[in-house]
């Protein structure tokens, strides 16, 4: 599996230029994607963006033609958190800053249950629908939902991620988002047992056989692609093995090539630069990097005395969403961490905000971060914070000190 050119030259960035250290070395020096690091991706030209507003950049995703904003604005609340009519102030703010790229997946809104289930969709298609935007402006990306057996109202649990699981899946979105076809499609979580959502230790002991093979669903993926239905696929929450064994099996079986990889990435969790980086670096697969405020922690919102207005996810939620209360509950390391993390912004004379999204945006393998709002302040805030250069090197080292002392609380 040679890398291509480009990659060649985004190699010898991350030994020169970006200071990516290998094991021996100094203080990770700032990983500010180089100019010229996807010839490609060209940035949108701030002076071209109105007065008063942003153009957020763009970047290449993966081998793909795609340029994509580097802010994907996430509707994981959309029928929950969230009206339509509130949905469609951010969808419209969004656009009017050049984020034209829209994430979600069938089992939104979360806290999932069967009354909501596929809203997120829906409102995100009845916006596209009613603002009258031509297709081809917009970029969807949403998701299959892996195995549950929890979630009932979606194909009986769902129990598996097998060929007609996925194929149902897409037609769904499709009837949902009311559009012909999407432009990426992920699988939401593995079919196999894999450590996540707050474990990262892989025990073999809850290993189960019968998975779904890979080759199948990117077969299955495949089949939607020729018919027009998909244009790009992509996994999410996976492992080295999985991204591994699914670009080895597209190109062994003439498959669909996994483009972008939706995995969680931010101050508090820097898992994927374990293993995972080293895969997507080689193969040209994008990190899709979600989760960049650790479900608002890194916002510095929690901190507070009384814990947090009772407005946020993590209080209005508690007791309704197991997946984030373990993932981002408060711990000790994890309020030790997010502390530090702001200490430093405020520090250098930013919002702990806007310093989480830099450091996730100055990431060279990271095409996106998936990050949503409920609010208008708060978009406005991740809008202009990704169009902010990358955290200088002094801020760089401060954080990996912090880092060494509290490595990914929030994994």
């Amino acid at each position: 599996m040679l890398h291509s050119h480009e990659n060649t030259v985004r190699l010898a960035h991350y030994h020169g230029v970006s200071g990516i250290r290998k094991a021996s070395a100094g203080p990770r020096k700032s990983v500010c994607r180089p100019p010229d690091l996807h010839a490609s991706a060209a940035l949108a030209p701030h002076s071209q963006a109105p007065e008063g507003r942003h153009r957020v950049p763009v970047r290449r995703l993966g081998r793909t033609e795609l340029q994509v904003p580097v802010l994907c604005f996430g509707t994981m609340l959309f029928g929950e958190g969230n009206s339509y009519e509130e949905a469609c102030l951010l969808l419209d703010k969004c656009m009017a800053n050049g984020v034209n790229f829209f994430d979600s997946a069938e089992m939104y809104p979360v806290p999932q249950r069967a009354e909501t289930a596929g809203k997120s969709e829906r409102l995100l298609g009845q916006w596209i629908r009613e603002r009258k935007h031509p297709r081809h402006s917009i970029l969807i990306s949403t998701k299959v939902c892996g195995p549950s057996g929890q979630m009932e109202w979606i194909r009986g649990g769902p129990h598996k991620v097998d060929a007609a699981n996925i194929a149902a899946a897409i037609d769904g979105s499709l009837q949902r988002l009311g559009t012909d076809y999407i432009d990426l499609v992920s699988i939401h979580w593995p079919d196999r047992y894999v450590p996540m959502f707050g474990d990262v230790d892989y025990d073999p002991r809850q290993a189960f056989s019968g998975a779904v093979p890979l080759e199948e669903q990117l077969e299955a993926l495949g089949h939607a692609v020729a018919q027009g239905k998909v244009r790009h696929v992509g996994l999410s929450n996976e492992t080295p093995y999985g991204l591994t064994r699914a670009i080895l099996a597209a190109e062994a079986h003439h498959l669909p090539r996994v483009c972008a990889l939706q995995n969680a990435y931010s101050l508090t969790c820097r898992t994927f630069d374990a293993g995972l980086a080293e895969v997507c670096h080689l193969e040209d697969v994008s990190l899709m990097a979600y989760s960049p405020l650790a479900m608002g922690l890194l916002t510095g919102k929690y901190l507070a005395e009384d814990g947090g207005p009772p407005t946020a996810r993590l209080n209005k939620y508690r007791g309704r969403y197991a997946e984030a209360e373990s993932r981002y509950g408060p711990r000790p390391a994890v309020q030790a961490a997010v502390a530090a993390y702001c200490n430093i912004a405020q520090k250098h004379g930013m919002s702990p905000t806007e310093m989480a999204m830099r450091f996730v945006l100055g990431h060279p393998l990271v095409a996106a971060a998936v990050a949503g709002a409920t609010c208008l302040p708060q978009l406005e805030e991740l809008i202009a914070s990704s169009c902010k250069p990358c955290l200088p090197e002094e801020i760089m080292e401060e954080i990996d000190a912090v880092h060494a002392s509290y490595p990914s609380p929030t994994p």
